[in-house]
């Protein structure tokens, strides 16, 4: 039986450009604030595409954390900080996005941070086909150092409550937005949304508030963090 949430997942499938006509491999996003569901769905989406035929290589920008000294060297509530260095930009564009963009080698590296070391790494070289749909899940993929990367994106809508109730069955943690560890995220995703307006800037926004039936959603609107 088709559920509410595949038949959105198959539409979505269906808008992703075909790379053949494009030339080169496809360049997916799916953005939304912490605790959307964007793993899930980009997970999700993989496997829909991959049904079809298609070769899907999954990257996390969580992969390209910068080390912990660097994300709070604004300091540990520092709406900027959470913005602008929370992630290696430039590795990712280096290691990821250009080998898939135009002209690129297609020998691509999916990690760029080693979480239990806190440091920089290089993951080992891999190398994708040509008809390839790179499908990258991450915070502030619209920002104005990404947002030309995205063949397609997709930015998933969530009000922050729930949002913070799903990171608190997630991580064990009180589902309280209004908790300190909470307030650099949040202010981060404030901050992101007055400068670069991702739902406006999203190929396709998915209410993803009720996971067992998410809504593809027309128009632009006002955002929710």
């Amino acid at each position: 039986m088709t559920t509410a949430r595949d038949a959105l997942l198959v539409r979505v499938a269906a808008a992703v450009p075909d790379p053949v006509a494009l030339g080169r491999p496809v360049r997916l996003g799916v953005d939304g604030i912490d605790g959307s569901g964007k793993t899930t769905f980009a997970d999700e989406l993989a496997a829909v595409l991959r049904s079809a035929g298609r070769e899907v290589v999954r990257v996390s920008v969580d992969d390209f954390h910068r080390p912990t000294a660097e994300r709070y060297a604004r300091g540990v509530a520092s709406p900027e900080g959470a913005f602008h260095d929370s992630y290696d930009d430039a590795r990712f564009r280096t290691d990821v996005l250009d080998p898939f963009g135009p002209g690129g080698s297609r020998a691509y590296r999916a990690a760029g941070y080693d979480r239990a070391r806190d440091a920089r790494w290089h993951a080992p070289v891999r190398h994708a086909g040509e008809h390839a749909v790179l499908l990258v899940d991450g915070i502030y993929l619209h920002r104005d150092e990404l947002v030309d990367a995205w063949d397609l994106s997709v930015y998933l809508r969530v009000p922050v409550p729930v949002a913070v109730a799903r990171m608190a069955v997630r991580d064990a943690f009180v589902p309280d937005p209004a908790a300190p560890r909470h307030q650099r995220f949040l202010a981060g995703q404030r901050l992101y949304h007055a400068t670069c307006d991702p739902q406006r800037r999203a190929t396709l926004v998915v209410d993803n508030a009720d996971l067992a039936a998410p809504v593809l959603v027309t128009g632009h609107n006002p955002t929710t963090a």
